[in-house]
């Protein structure tokens, strides 16, 4: 689309009309000899001539005043609307990468997967609809690491997440670090509320900070913490030669620590969940999204490009057209007359 950046310039385009017929003609008042004879031959033989060029003349000065008006009324395209990412919260992700995650007791289109499986297919859903939210994404086991820092670009921070492998980061599971990870790389960040969301199977035995003391930090420094317990109750080991003989029931989850999770949870504001199975855990993560909602700040720009250029270039071209034209009479004119032959 195009636009002006002064359009009131355009009144002044008569202008030159307007001196044409109000601005009063000078009077010469000079002696002369008028010869009939010689007005009369210049007129016959340059007459059709004279009339053509002054025509031109007089286009090409029009054609210039108005270039040069649309020079000055600073002409520009302006594009389509380009969305801006808006400035919503910090989100972080804290998955646990512990060998304990790799346990079979989850169950996708019925058939049974890891934890972890089950993780990366939910996550990677609620990931993508965060659009307008800062995401990252921290992985822990034995150690903390980023795996990927906070960003707008979503699906960089999805494909971190499914490229994560058992073992990363060591064997054990290191709640308190995790969460002092987490606060670490929000701590700085402007606003008042960052969120994590913790994931994680079991019980917090490694590191150097416990989850409780790690939680009142995060407090302090106004991070909210939901924490979700990952497992199922109850699963089936098979029996002898992989039969139903001898098979047996057992707890897969025994090891998850629900009361730290509990007080992770509630020391920082936030909510303690229980998924044991991706449809929990899908309901987990869309109850999320009503309780921190992506903030509506959207906001559009549409880019712009200057073209006065176009017609002052315009302008300059036909300046030099006229110049060149003139250049051939200009030198006639002044040219020196041929001496007459004395009789």
């Amino acid at each position: 689309m195009l636009g002006f950046d002064y359009p009131w310039i355009a009144v002044l385009a008569p202008l030159p009309l307007l001196v044409y017929w109000l601005w009063p003609r000078a009077h010469r008042r000079e002696a002369a000899l008028y010869v009939p004879f010689y007005q009369q031959l210049a007129a016959d033989e340059a007459g059709a001539v004279h009339h053509v060029q002054g025509r031109a003349r007089l286009a090409l000065l029009i054609a210039l005043w108005l270039l040069l008006l649309g020079a000055a009324c600073g002409p520009r395209w302006i594009g389509e609307p380009v969305s801006l990412p808006s400035s919503g919260r910090d989100l972080l992700l804290a998955v646990d990468l512990s060998g304990s995650m790799q346990i079979e007791d989850m169950k996708i289109r019925g058939e049974r997967v890891a934890r972890i499986t089950a993780i990366k297919a939910v996550v990677d859903d609620f990931i993508q609809r965060r659009k307008g939210d800062r995401v990252g994404l921290i992985v822990f086991g034995t150690q903390a690491y980023v795996q990927a820092p906070l960003t707008f670009d979503l699906d960089t921070v999805a494909r971190f997440l499914r490229e994560a492998q058992i073992g990363f980061a060591g064997e054990a599971t290191a709640i308190g670090d995790a969460i002092g990870l987490a606060v670490k790389r929000v701590r700085d960040r402007p606003g008042d509320r960052h969120v994590l969301i913790l994931l994680t199977d079991g019980a917090n035995n490694a590191g150097s900070v416990s989850p409780q003391a790690a939680a009142r930090i995060a407090a302090d420094n106004h991070v909210v913490i939901y924490t979700i317990g990952i497992g199922a109750d109850e699963m089936e080991l098979p029996g002898m030669f992989g039969t139903r003989f001898g098979a047996r029931r057992v707890n897969p989850s025994q090891d998850l620590d629900e009361k730290a999770l509990t007080q992770i949870a509630d020391t920082t504001g936030g909510r303690y969940f229980r998924a044991r199975d991706p449809e929990e855990l899908a309901g987990i993560y869309n109850l999320l999204n009503k309780l921190e909602p992506v903030e509506d700040k959207s906001q559009t720009y549409r880019p712009e490009r200057a073209l006065f250029f176009w017609p002052l270039g315009a302008a300059l071209l036909l300046s030099m057209v006229w110049t060149l034209a003139a250049l051939p009479r200009r030198a006639g004119a002044s040219a020196p007359s041929a001496p007459e032959v004395g009789r």
